[in-house]
């Protein structure tokens, strides 16, 4: 779809060109957040260009949930957080639902409450976006997990 964030960053997956891609899924994409002031933080892209859950044929969506959660512990497993936040966003003007899957410990904002509280400038400092070298490192973390769930069946 024109103007969709969501759409471009899937198209660029399809051409190699996303190196915070990790795996394809069923109904998704799992990659990792191109700032990790969240150690972990990933997102679950959805296929389907859709703007609602119940916009979705039901078989898909309950893929799609069931997947999502299926990302979520991996990222849990992986990365070994206290606790994970998810939120079902839509992205600026091309709505297209995605996940966002962010692993969060004690004392990680200032305050206690969602991550959104933060400034857009401390989330996406510099200082949070990895390396070449740790991304695929947590890439490598991340897959090992799903390859675990997924070919256990879960």
């Amino acid at each position: 779809m024109e103007n969709c964030m969501v759409c471009e960053r899937i198209e660029r997956i399809k051409n190699g060109k996303n190196p915070f891609f990790v795996r394809e899924m069923k109904t998704g994409y799992v990659v990792l957040g191109d700032s990790q002031r969240f150690k972990g933080y990933t997102l679950f892209l959805c296929k389907e260009h859709a703007e609602e859950l119940h916009f979705l044929q039901k078989e898909f969506r309950r893929d799609f949930l069931e997947e999502m959660s299926i990302v979520a512990e991996a990222v849990y497993n992986a990365f070994h957080p206290d606790k994970l936040n998810y939120e079902l966003l839509g992205a600026g003007s091309g709505v297209h639902m995605h996940w966002h899957i962010f692993p969060r410990r004690a004392g990680d904002t200032p305050v206690p409450g969602p991550v959104w509280r933060l400034d857009k400038a401390e989330m996406n400092a510099d200082r949070y976006k990895p390396d070449v070298q740790e991304l695929e490192s947590m890439k490598t973390a991340l897959n090992r997990e799903l390859d675990k769930l997924v070919g256990a069946g879960i």
